[in-house]
């Protein structure tokens, strides 16, 4: 099942360490030429490359790609009560904290007269992906939209799969939470095509293109992002998930185990890592983790998940050096099960590169998953080192606003003159000195 490693008693630099546990990378190098295939198709044919790659991808035929409104009303009318309360709960507590991520209006008086306003502009239109297919996310809906809302997006548009199961329409428990949060225009598309779709627009189906992308996927939505990035904004290329547990020996071995378990059940090519300095936390996690794989109800993809490469048990000489191997892999989720760890200890500052931070023994990532407030659309392949996770700022767009009165642009005049003469641009001096110029011949 899961491999150890030993690295006790080695000094490794970040290559070294990133070389020991692998990310599965292969899968998305061919991924990357399909993609570009498919949105170069749909933004070529539109409509008919869509309904092409539904047969092909999703066994479809004949369904609305626009998705009636009865489509979505049907399906809040059909939402498991239980279902219905958990995600108006979640709505409420990633409203709540997106809104935190909203920053104020600041303006900075540099001198009389000189002021330069910074603002925040929302997208006008944003483009919602949701995946469905080896699980169904009703979570990113809320996770994606909910942030886009908060900002102010004037539309927010959602895609998913077509459902076999469900005559082509959109799988109804999606269908219900975009329902339950106002969102109108929705599409029954997946993959790359949808991505294509949301960068070009579709004018048969009334699909406009939208200014900015989000959403996780697989290995092609991902790619295709990349594809489309420069013709619209997108948010960080999520691929698959990883959680790393940093734990020592006061750790409960049957929690980091279920931990582990619950993200190799996303895909085969998810990763599960554990560091430790502790031998014995070591071995009693990987017999824990060996009887939960066995008996979960994705076996298959949990043993070949963390069978993988990309999953593994490090042992390492101390926290310092577990730290170390942290910061280096810059993990999508990282756990923290450290005696007497709680929030505010500076142990969990020294932990700089991850999309999200768990802290202590009951903030498991399933909480980050569905009702912590925070959001679990997050940089994924070490991306954590430069990227941040989805949030109301993905959605907004910093704006200066420079106004200066005639006394406070007299003050700069002779640094700007002298700035443009030594970048040999005369004329940005003389559009300064022009304005005084006028005073003089008059």
């Amino acid at each position: 099942m899961l491999r150890t490693i030993d690295l006790r008693g080695r000094a490794l630099s970040t290559p070294e360490l990133l070389a020991a546990v692998p990310r599965a990378t292969a899968a998305r190098d061919e991924a990357l030429t399909v993609a570009a295939r498919i949105v170069h198709d749909v933004a070529a044919r539109g409509e008919e490359a869509l309904r092409e790659q539904a047969a092909q991808f999703d066994n479809v035929q004949g369904h609305d790609i626009r998705v009636p409104q009865h489509h979505l009303d049907e399906a809040l009318g059909g939402l498991d009560r239980a279902v219905r309360a958990a995600l108006e709960e979640a709505i409420r507590r990633v409203r709540e904290a997106s809104a935190a991520q909203i920053p104020p209006v600041r303006v900075t008086e540099l001198g009389a007269g000189a002021r330069v306003e910074q603002r925040w502009r929302p997208a006008e239109r944003v483009g919602v992906y949701v995946p469905g297919g080896k699980a169904v996310y009703p979570s990113s809906v809320v996770m994606n939209v909910v942030p886009a809302q908060v900002a102010g997006v004037t539309h927010v548009v959602l895609a998913s799969p077509p459902q076999a199961e469900f005559a082509g329409r959109v799988h109804p428990v999606i269908l219900a939470a975009a329902r339950l949060l106002g969102v109108e225009e929705v599409y029954a598309m997946g993959g790359a095509g949808a991505i294509g779709a949301y960068a070009y627009g579709v004018p048969g189906l009334g699909l406009e293109r939208v200014d900015v992308i989000s959403g996780p996927g697989n290995n092609f939505v991902a790619l295709a992002k990349r594809v489309v990035a420069g013709v619209v904004g997108t948010d960080s290329e999520a691929g698959a998930t990883e959680i790393l547990v940093v734990a020592d020996a006061s750790a409960d071995a049957d929690w980091v185990a279920a931990d582990l378990v619950s993200q190799a059940e996303h895909d085969e090519q998810a990763a599960a890592v554990l560091v430790t300095d502790s031998a014995e936390l070591a071995d009693a996690v990987a017999t824990r983790v060996a009887a939960r794989a066995a008996t979960t109800r994705h076996a298959d993809r949990v043993a070949a998940a963390l069978g993988g490469p990309q999953s593994a048990i490090v042992l390492v000489d101390d926290i310092a050096a577990a730290t170390a191997f942290s910061n280096a892999y810059a993990p999508e989720h990282l756990e923290l099960h450290l005696d007497g760890l709680e929030l505010g200890d500076p142990r969990v500052d020294a932990f700089v590169n991850a999309g999200a931070v768990f802290v202590g023994g009951h903030s498991p990532v399933s909480l980050g998953d569905y009702l912590a407030g925070s959001n679990h659309v997050l940089p994924t392949g070490g991306q954590a080192r430069y990227a941040a996770g989805l949030s109301a700022s993905t959605f907004l767009r910093p704006q200066q606003i420079i106004a200066y009165d005639r006394a406070a642009l007299a003050d700069v005049q002779d640094g700007i003159v002298a700035l443009a003469t030594a970048e040999a641009l005369p004329a940005h001096g003389e559009a300064v000195v022009a304005r005084f110029a006028q005073d003089g011949a008059r």
